[in-house]
């Protein structure tokens, strides 16, 4: 699945789509727009615009406007586990803006309609589309976001405190908690968790409020590196999440084993 740092690009890309009137929106795939029938997001929004693309952990949606200027609906969109979104310039531009997503999915492969999913067209000729191979995505109107825990990059250090330092789950099983803190996945999760050298395993009760202080600082870091570099495949631990690894930091064996219902790996040694 695609965690903050991947939905933060594609947020990024979907920028380019804002105060664009909508005129046409193919949401025809009844399981990527599901629970909506073929023309609902359609009737809600075409003669409007975009108008904000906002994103809390891994959650993503746009505020917008209907024909007249007044508030419409909120759209979701979520990338499922291969998706891409895809803003096309105005005609007789040829430039792409592509984000989010399958790392493995190249420019050629979206050129495939069949794999277009839900696709906006504007008045100036430019198109959004959800590119979705694996057909995991989906489009709604008005997402429910209120489950959410703050943004694991912008969550306070008081805040952080309180929902990771407390109680008797494991370190990482309460960070992959997306009601307690929104946005970490598996892999973030790993990384930020040798980055700071602490053991999955370990209650989170247990860490001083200088450990949580590093552990937030940490994690902050991780998620601005991945951002920049296109993903959290891009972790400097992420390589070594195989059998027979070593740490590249101290040589020790990886291990591996399952905490909060995800394989995950770790250093044998520095974080035991």
């Amino acid at each position: 699945m695609p965690e903050l740092p991947e939905v933060e690009n594609a947020r990024q890309v979907v920028e380019k789509a804002l105060n664009r009137v909508i005129v046409d929106i193919d949401d025809t795939d009844t399981f990527e727009c599901r629970p909506h029938r073929p023309g609902e997001i359609a009737g809600a929004l075409k003669g409007g615009k975009l108008t904000d693309a906002r994103r809390r952990g891994k959650a993503m949606w746009c505020e917008t406007t209907i024909a007249d200027g007044s508030a419409g609906p909120t759209l979701g969109i979520h990338l499922g586990m291969g998706g891409r979104i895809i803003v096309t310039a105005p005609d007789g531009d040829q430039t792409s803006q592509y984000g989010g997503g399958d790392p493995h999915v190249g420019e050629r492969d979206t050129d495939k309609p069949e794999w277009t999913r839900f696709a906006m067209t504007f008045e100036d000729g430019g198109q959004l589309r959800l590119f979705d191979k694996r057909r995991l995505g989906r489009v709604r109107l008005e997402p429910d976001i209120d489950a959410l825990g703050p943004d694991a990059a912008e969550i306070s250090r008081e805040d952080f405190r309180l929902r990771i330092g407390s109680g008797g789950a494991p370190l990482k099983a309460r960070l992959l908690d997306q009601a307690a803190i929104a946005g970490v996945g598996n892999l973030l999760a790993d990384e930020v968790l040798w980055q700071s050298a602490q053991s999955p395993a370990r209650r989170c009760k247990t860490l001083t409020t200088d450990e949580l202080d590093e552990l937030r600082v940490v994690l902050r870091r991780a998620i601005r590196s991945a951002i920049k570099k296109g993903g959290v495949h891009t972790g400097e631990i992420i390589p070594y999440r195989k059998s027979g690894a070593v740490c590249p930091r101290c040589g020790a064996p990886m291990s591996r084993g399952t905490v909060g219902g995800r394989t995950t790996w770790w250093c044998s040694k520095e974080q035991s």
